[in-house]
């Protein structure tokens, strides 16, 4: 919490590369960020990993990032690189369209 004690707000953009298209990655990965109250968008990439921006609370969005290590049962997450911070994203979360 900051001095108003307002939560801290956080927007990560990453790729998490593996066994993660063709394996409900992104409905799971969805799924879990609207659990976790947060917004942003994911997708999949030409290059066979799925990238994604995770914007919410400071806490919600570590959470996230932990659970993207393991995705879902029939994933296989080799790694969740991260390509920076990302503009604070509002709305709901969103599976977007292939790369």
């Amino acid at each position: 919490m900051n001095a108003n004690d307002e939560p801290e707000m956080r927007a990560v953009h990453v790729l998490i590369s593996g066994r993660v298209q063709g394996a409900g990655y992104r409905a799971w990965c969805a799924d879990k960020a609207r659990a976790l109250e947060l917004f942003g968008w994911v997708r999949n990439l030409r290059s066979g990993e799925v990238e994604a921006v995770f914007s919410g609370r400071s806490e919600s969005v570590e959470a996230m990032l932990a659970a993207a290590f393991e995705g879902p049962g029939w994933a296989r997450v080799f790694g969740v690189r991260m390509l920076g911070e990302a503009g604070l994203v509002g709305g709901a979360f969103e599976v977007c369209r292939s790369e």
